[in-house]
This record gives structure tokens, sequence and C-alpha cells, in this order.
């Protein structure tokens, strides 16, 4: 299989150190020798190089890497060709204009619905590409023969017939979550998707449906992480060469790396969950419509001179979980909701996982004594400070198998386990399958105190005894829109797992709105007895 490496900056940035180490991999550390390729965005332009010869071995490449060029968005491929000859057509990255704008795109995988099927057409192979989408007559077609391009093809093709202005980005994240959802669907197992899909020289999607081919050990999946200040020194996975960022970036920079597997040794890159789309944009990764919103409200949505701007719609993506998820707690509590006018603290420290904006904290923040929010993303993290509902914000990852994993003022990685009596996560389990290490730092957070672990869940009501041979039983499922549900059966064995006992759970509440129908789910209200503090 290919590998893939993308990289997406908030302000000009090289991609010199990271290519020095992943073309090693193009045929001297690893086996990926059939070829490589490099796009990288320059305003509306995209500059592009391609060779079939091996990345390691490559006089091109070695220009390249020792070349200054600095962009905001770029991606490289190096290939193991599973399909398609050894030639320069089916080197990666593939590029089209569309909409008046130039698309570029570079997968690692197997997809058996675009798997080259040649006919016979005057004396030529020539093969039908499956239509995506509203898609009914195709306008792009693939040059090559693999089924990454001619997976690229029809979601190009699917969005050109959605769409006849340009989508904003929160409209588009959600369309090529379709898009993903409908090329796995019924090849779950035999798929492999993973794919780098610019669009402009700001924007970035990345997704992954990971997977090793039949009779392969080797995992093929994404990675990601972000450095921002304040940086440290990375040292390179497949060659002796090492940077101190510090030295050489200021407070302005920020960069996300994306790879299929991780480039350097000493840093702590994220797995993609299976099924999950990132949109990157200004060195930052965003899974939630409202979220793209924000950076479409900054003017960073696609830009085109060809056709004009969808408007915004200003209450598709509003949420009702941090206000349900307040309501429930107050009913399972014995509160009342009056409390929240006359500022009746009831629990002293809390403790918001994935706070977003804040638009959580906002509505817990008048029953609270000291508000912590996390986030993974620090531009979230930031954008929930400004609003000034929370005593301390931490940038770190809240299901981290050993606790919150945060980063100090000097970038120093640490692990912390805090002390509280209320921890909730609003709208954060849709995007984590195992919730066993979140349930482990909030039981971790409580031992001192006890105290209430509230959250909010789409749901499949299946129970255990339910379950068929064929059934998967890891107690969540990926939804074709790349949000996870859980089963209710897992969440109650991790209730008993880990000590907590139900006080309050909802039926069929409506949490969202997604493609104008009505998403349901449960919000829980945990408690953790007196029995259970250390």
């Amino acid at each position: 299989m290919c590998q893939l490496m993308g990289m997406n900056c908030a302000t000009p940035t090289d991609f010199n150190f990271s290519f020095r180490g992943f073309k090693c991999r193009g045929g001297n550390t690893d086996i990926h020798a059939h070829g490589w390729g490099l796009a990288i965005y320059e305003g509306r332009g995209v500059r592009s190089f391609h060779d079939p010869l091996p990345c390691a071995r490559s006089p091109l490449a070695d220009m390249v890497s020792n070349y200054p060029i600095k962009t905001l968005n770029m991606m490289a491929h190096i290939r193991y060709a599973t399909q398609g000859a050894v030639s320069l057509e089916n080197v990666h990255p593939f590029q089209r204009e569309m909409w008046g704008i130039q698309w570029t795109f570079a997968h690692n995988g197997e997809v058996p619905k675009f798997t080259h099927n040649p006919q016979e057409c005057n004396g030529q192979d020539t093969a039908e590409i499956p239509m995506l989408g509203p898609c009914t007559e195709a306008s792009f077609h693939p040059v090559g023969d693999t089924d990454s391009e001619a997976v690229f093809c029809a979601m190009l093709n699917a969005l050109r017939a959605e769409f006849t202005t340009l989508p904003t980005l929160p409209v588009l994240y959600e369309a090529i979550q379709k898009l993903c959802g409908e090329i796995v669907r019924g090849d779950e197992e035999e798929t492999i998707f993973n794919f780098l899909l610019g669009c402009g020289q700001f924007t970035m999607f990345a997704f992954s449906w990971p997977g090793s081919r039949e009779g392969s050990t080797v995992w093929n999946g994404l990675h990601y992480l972000v450095r921002y200040p304040p940086f440290r020194t990375a040292e390179l996975k497949d060659v002796d060469y090492s940077v101190d960022f510090n030295e050489t970036n200021d407070e302005t920079d920020r960069v996300a790396i994306i790879a299929t597997k991780p480039l350097t040794t000493n840093e702590n890159w994220k797995e993609f969950e299976r099924g999950q789309l990132l949109m990157f944009d200004n060195g930052l990764p965003y899974s939630r419509p409202y979220e793209c919103l924000g950076i479409e409200r900054c003017g960073r949505g696609l830009s085109s001179r060809a056709i004009p701007r969808s408007e915004i719609c200003p209450y598709r993506y509003q949420s009702n979980i941090p206000g349900l998820l307040r309501q429930s707690v107050c009913r399972a509590l014995g509160k009342e909701e009056r409390d929240r006018e006359l500022s009746v603290v009831w629990a002293e420290r809390a403790v918001d996982l994935g706070c977003g904006s804040g638009l959580s904290g906002e509505e817990f923040r008048t029953c609270v004594g000291h508000l912590t929010g996390v986030d993974l993303n620090p531009e979230m993290a930031k954008e929930a400070r400004d609003r000034g509902c929370y005593d301390r914000i931490v940038v770190g990852d809240a299901d981290y198998h050993e606790g919150i994993l945060y980063k100090d003022d000097d970038g120093e990685e640490h692990v912390g386990i805090w002390d509280y009596d209320f921890v909730f996560a609003c709208d954060l389990f849709a995007y984590i399958g195992d919730l066993r290490p979140t349930f482990s730092n909030a039981r971790r957070s409580l031992k001192n105190r006890g105290g209430t672990f509230a959250f909010s869940a789409e749901i499949i009501n299946m129970s255990l005894g339910e379950l068929k041979k064929e059934d998967d039983d890891t107690g969540f499922v990926m939804q074709s829109c790349a949000r996870f549900a859980h089963k209710r059966w897992y969440i109650a064995s991790l209730v008993k797992e880990f000590g907590f006992e139900t006080l309050l759970s909802t039926e069929s509440t409506i949490l969202r709105h997604h493609d104008g129908e009505k998403v349901v789910g449960t919000l829980f209200v945990l408690s953790l007895p007196s029995s259970q503090v250390d």
C-alpha cells in the first residue's frame, strides 16, 4: 500500500523537515518504491511534482527537499502499486479544476467499488466509473488505471451535481461525509480508504477507513499532530535528523501534519478513528459542522471567481445539547432551574470535556464554583477562553488512556488527573468510539470527592443478547454521517465497570438535526457513590 503526508499551516511554512523523513520511505526505510508526488498550494495555483522513480532515489525529490517552498497547504504521496502499472499517469496526487478551484487528492488503500474492471470498447479497455450521490452523468474521468483516481473523479462528479453555488465549509463537510459513507457501505471489511483532499490554498479534508490487506500485518491508517507555541525539538523516525522548532518558528506559527505513520519519534501523534473525517484549516483540525461554520465566517471558505458563494444559514448548525444536558442534571440532582437566575452553586469544581468554543461552559457556569475546559483544538480552546466563562482552559486530549494529555506553557506534555466533583461532556462521544479511556478519566477525576458524570450520546438500542454472530460486539458503530453511535448495553457495561450509578437517562431526546432530519439520542447523568470514593 501507499503512504500519505499532508501539511496545513496558519502561516506560510516550508515542508522540508517532514518531507526529509517521508521520502526515505520511498524505497529506503520502506517498500514504497513505485513513484512519488507532491501538490503544493500557492495562492490560487498549485505547484505539482510527479516522478515514477522511487522517492528515496529520485533527483527530483532531492531538489524539492532542498527547495524552501513555503505554503499553507500541501500533500505528498509515495506509491506501492497494487492497482495500475508503475507509470507517471498513476502517480498521486491527482489534480482537477472544479468551480474555478484546484482540487488535489492522494489516497492509500483499496476500494472494491472502484476496482478497475476493464471492458472492451473499440479495441480499447474502458471502465465505467460508479456514480455517487445525485450524479447521473460524469464530467471528470480518470486518466490512469488506479481505483484512487476513479474515486477522486466520482467524488468531484457528485459534488458538481449537488451544488450550483459554492457550498459553505460545514455544508461541504457534511457532503463529503455522506460520500465517504456511500463509498464504504456494503464493503466495510474489504475497504481500506484513507485520503487527503485539498480544495484551495486554505483547506484540506482527511478521512480514514483503516485496515490491512488480506495476508498482511501492515496497518494502513492515518495519524496527525499539531505543532503550536511553545515549540520544542522534533526528531525524525526514518533518518537521524532533528530540529528545534522553538528556534525557527514564532508565536504566530501553527502546523498540522497528517501521515500514514508517525514521522517523528518524540511527539504525540493521534490516530484517526475509523470513519473519522477531519477538516484542516489554519493549522488546526475541525470535526464538527458548527466549528467549520466558524471558519467560514472568518472568510476562509472556498474562494472562486467563477461561481458565487452560498448563503450561510444562521440556524442550521445550532446544538440543543448543552441546555438539554443542564436540564437533565438539574432534574437528576433535584435542583431548580431558577437556580440559574439566583446563581446557586451546587458543584465546587467541574471540568467540561471537549468544551469546543465554550457553549457548554456558558450553560453550566452559574452552577459551578471553578470551571475547567478541555479541548484538543487550540483554536477552539482560545474561543472558549474568550467567552470568559472558564476559570481555566487546557489544550488536551480527554480520551488519552492514562489521563488527560496536555501541554504546559513551556510546551512540555503531561498527563493530568485533577480533582473534581462534576464532569460533563456535551456532544463529545459522537467523536470517540471506545469510551473506556474517557470513563476511566472521569472516574479518576471524581475519586477524591465523589460526584456527578453527565454526557450526551447517540444511541443504538440493541441489547447484548440481541447480537447475532455476524454483528459487531465492540459496542459502537460509525454512522454514515461519520459520527459514532453507541449501543446502550455498552454504556451500561461501562457504568458498572467503573462503579457509577445511573441517576437519569432520557429516551429519544432530539439532540441535533442532520440533512433536515431529527437525530435522537440519550442524556445520561451518573453518580459516583461514596462507597467508590478513595
